[in-house]
């Protein structure tokens, strides 16, 4: 279910941009329309866990699919702006719920002592539908009903697990009486893990292959780039999930968070060097995705309880799209001040922001 997540955002972000170009919205709309997806897991994802409870993790879920695949169906039925602000709410929306349960699901049944292997492999197959979206839309091209079908169907593939499933859904017969203050300040840790993770993953992929164009690569060995960046978010999940299992979380949260500095800060002097520079962007791939691997599996560790873990799931994706929404136009500034090396300097500095973090709570939780 959380591949189809995956498949969902890469597949639908950059097909709906180009159609809305064919359409002949601005620019400015057409980044209003997309950052209305943020503005719905925001609104949207506290609600979740109450819903949960109400409705039964299986319904809401299957709901959730149903939601996907209909308003993505409908982006293509109905090709007029103001209904598509509101498709594309209901569709993220849809999805952010499905990326909650399904984190709460493979929290909850994940054993204690192997959690993060299985949240290794949980964010493996996330990197993977990632790159699956984009993959489809190469093969079917981005005009026609082909991608929605597609990824229509691919919905509806995803839900042939869970009608296998039946009975083994995690049971959640209340929710949390707290918000989702309580388990940002609770759990520090891992939910400003999320929050630099998203920034990092969404304003390095969009800026990336500018960034690659600036220092001299011809444009397809600059959009090459980014696939080495998800090459490492693919290798190195399951070997730092096992890791996660054989030493304290919080002291390798800040450990990734420190390798995470350098190697986004070493870039610029690696820039004359191609094999360095590769190298160190396959590493900014996995160690950046470790903030969120090892950060789901200290938050199953950190809350216990059905239903507050369901609430800090709930938190941790709520500020991954937060940083969705803010990491664009930090990398963006940074390398409007310092052009070029400014996109590698935000990168540094959002994961040092990380590492004060992490340090800080550190320093707490060993008093």
């Amino acid at each position: 279910m959380v591949s189809i997540v995956g498949v969902g955002l890469s597949l639908s972000i950059p097909l709906l941009s180009l159609e809305m170009e064919r359409m002949g919205v601005s620019s400015v709309m057409i980044g209003v329309n997309t950052a209305t997806a943020g503005l719905a897991a925001i609104v949207t994802l506290p609600f979740v866990p109450r819903l949960a409870a109400r409705l039964g993790v299986g319904r809401l879920i299957a709901a959730s699919i149903a939601l996907s695949a209909l308003s993505l169906l409908a982006f293509k039925a109905v090709p007029w702006l103001p209904a598509w602000f509101l498709f594309r709410f209901v569709y993220s929306a849809a999805l952010g719920a499905l990326f909650v349960l399904s984190e709460f699901w493979i929290n909850t049944a994940a054993p204690a002592s192997r959690r993060g292997f299985f949240m290794g492999l949980y964010a493996t197959v996330l990197s993977l539908g990632f790159a699956a979206g984009p993959a489809v839309l190469v093969m079917v091209g981005t005009t026609g009903w082909a991608p929605y079908a597609i990824g229509a169907l691919l919905f509806g593939v995803a839900a042939i697990p869970l009608a296998g499933a039946r009975g083994e859904t995690p049971m959640l017969e209340t929710h949390s009486r707290h918000g989702t203050l309580f388990f940002v300040l609770a759990a520090p840790a891992a939910t400003v893990a999320v929050l630099v993770f998203g920034a990092v993953e969404t304003g390095g992929f969009s800026l990336l292959p500018i960034y690659g164009l600036r220092l001299g690569f011809g444009p397809a060995d600059a959009a090459f780039l980014v696939s080495l960046v998800a090459l490492g978010s693919v290798l190195l999940q399951i070997p730092i999930g096992l890791l996660s299992d054989r030493m304290n979380r919080r002291v390798l949260l800040l450990a990734v968070g420190l390798v995470g500095t350098l190697a986004t800060g070493l870039l610029p002097w690696a820039a004359g060097t191609p094999l360095l520079f590769e190298a160190l962007l396959v590493i900014w791939g996995g160690i950046g995705t470790a903030l969120y691997t090892v950060g789901l599996a200290h938050l199953g560790e950190r809350f216990s309880a059905p239903e507050d873990l369901a609430g800090a799931n709930a938190a941790f994706i709520l500020l991954y799209n937060v940083g969705l929404m803010v990491g664009p136009p930090l990398v963006g500034f940074g390398m409007h001040l310092m052009m070029p090396h400014g996109f590698a300097v935000t990168l540094a500095l959002l994961f040092a922001l990380y590492v004060l973090v992490a340090g800080v709570r550190l320093g707490v939780a060993s008093r």
